[in-house]
């Protein structure tokens, strides 16, 4: 705080005339220890700008016209006082103005007023214009790196400014993307109400099915649902302990051609690599209802999905397969070489004997050792191969080669390459079959070699050709 200073005769200090450097030594001395002395025995010549010589202050001379006395700098709050900025040069300060903390502050004995400037730097350097800024501002700390009260507040309203429109705009994104939790509950509350098991789906179809009230292209939608259910093995299992066999026979019983086609069509999807379905349908008569539908007189559709059934039954199903035999399945599967419009059959037949043959083959490997002995022997009583050769199939196996369709004759290669080791001396005695291969051999030859052109080292066409290959060096 300001203090006020009592009132006091006092001198005033200014430059020493001209006349004093006439005077000694030893009165120069004097007289400046006489001047100091007067000067510290009034503490206000600090605060105050007497007047140019001695004088004495009497009480009237304090107070103004009014008869109050004035308000002096150590009287006014220093709230109230003028601010003086100091610079890095020394400048007078006047009457009111109140010092930052930290400001040097000396009495110029020449002029006798108070000069202030800011404090030296330790390096000799007056500081950057920033920090001399922040020195006027009061601060005390001049270090670049701070910041005052004021800044700190602006800057830390910014950031949350920031970190709010920040917060929002990925609220807002959240929200576009994802509905809120409320609105997800609501709806899976629907849903829950409408979700039904797959059981429940294929006891309605059968229903359906079954209605007398419903029509043709009705039931036939409920086939086609319930070929998509019985896929899966244990929907297909359900199917069988709902009465869908005896639903299916009655399909393939049925004079329409659409009931039959669907209903071979789910017969064939239930059986795929499900043995319990195969046990049960061998059981119900459905091998014999596909044969006769095979062998009779059908669309190419209704045959089609009958053979597809078929095959799901046999394959991977010895039993199956020895009374496929016994039924004359070969003789039914001949047929369909000799009638016209069958041709999509053919490559699908040559496809499920090389399947049934290479199945029985693989399974007598001796790396499978004794764990799988029984079921060995229950391949060893279906004896396919020979009733292959028996009937005719060494002869009209390699007719197929003439088809030009690669994919076609990929699989009759195949089938040929696993018959010529039981129908070589027939193959040997036809000039028609060396003929067909020599004729593939050059085609795929060049084709291989376009293959190998184009940086394709083992294609298609290379395969094939290994496969013709290996055949003709079987039949020398």
């Amino acid at each position: 705080m300001f203090l006020r200073a009592k009132p006091c005769f006092c001198m005033r200090l200014v430059a020493m005339p001209r006349w004093a450097g006439l005077l000694s030594t030893a009165a120069r001395a004097g007289l400046l220890l006489l001047l100091g002395s007067l000067l510290f025995s009034c503490p206000s010549l600090s605060h105050r700008a007497p007047e140019f010589a001695l004088t004495k202050i009497e009480e009237s001379d304090i107070k103004d016209d009014s008869g109050k006395e004035p308000v002096t700098e150590d009287d006014a709050d220093p709230e109230d006082l003028e601010v003086f900025y100091p610079t890095d040069q020394w400048q007078a300060l006047h009457p009111g103005q109140a010092v930052p903390a930290g400001s040097h502050v000396r009495l110029n004995l020449e002029t006798g007023e108070r000069e202030a400037k800011l404090p030296d730097r330790e390096n000799g350097e007056s500081g950057t214009k920033e920090e001399r800024r922040r020195k006027r501002l009061g601060k005390v700390d001049v270090n670049t790196n701070s910041f005052t009260s004021e800044e700190l507040k602006k800057t830390l309203a910014k950031m949350k400014e920031s970190e709010k429109a920040e917060r929002k705009a990925r609220e807002e994104e959240v929200r576009k993307k994802f509905r809120p939790i409320e609105q997800l509950k609501e709806e899976f509350e629907k849903l829950n109400m409408k979700i039904e098991t797959d059981y429940e789906i294929m006891v309605k179809l059968i229903s359906k099915f079954n209605s007398s009230a419903s029509t043709l292209d009705e039931k036939v939608a409920a086939l086609y649902d319930l070929e998509y259910y019985v896929h899966q093995v244990d929907n297909a299992k359900d199917f069988l302990s709902m009465g869908g066999l005896r639903l299916l026979m009655e399909g393939l019983n049925s004079s329409e051609a659409s009931l039959k086609e669907h209903a071979a069509f789910v017969l064939g999807a239930a059986l795929s690599s499900n043995p319990r379905v195969q046990i049960e349908a061998i059981e119900g008569g459905a091998l014999q209802k596909l044969l006769v539908i095979l062998a009779t007189e059908q669309p190419l559709a209704v045959r089609k999905k009958a053979l597809f059934a078929l095959s799901s039954m046999l394959r991977h199903f010895p039993y199956a397969q020895q009374q496929f035999l016994k039924l004359g399945g070969l003789q039914v599967l001949r047929s369909l070489f000799r009638q016209k419009g069958m041709e999509p059959l053919h490559v699908r037949v040559v496809t499920l004997l090389y399947d049934l043959i290479m199945e029985k083959m693989l399974l007598e490997d001796p790396q499978h050792g004794e764990q799988m002995e029984e079921k060995i022997q229950q391949y060893r009583q279906v004896r396919l191969v020979p009733a292959v050769v028996e009937q005719g199939w060494c002869s009209l196996v390699p007719n197929l080669l003439a088809m030009p369709e690669h994919d076609t004759r990929e699989k009759v290669l195949k089938l040929v390459g696993v018959l010529v080791a039981f129908c070589r001396e027939h193959y040997r005695g036809d000039p028609a079959l060396g003929t067909t291969l020599s004729l593939l051999r050059s085609e795929y030859e060049e084709l291989a070699a376009e293959e190998q052109r184009e940086g394709d080292k083992d294609g298609y066409f290379r395969e094939l050709l290994g496969s013709i290959n290996t055949i003709i060096q079987e039949l020398r």
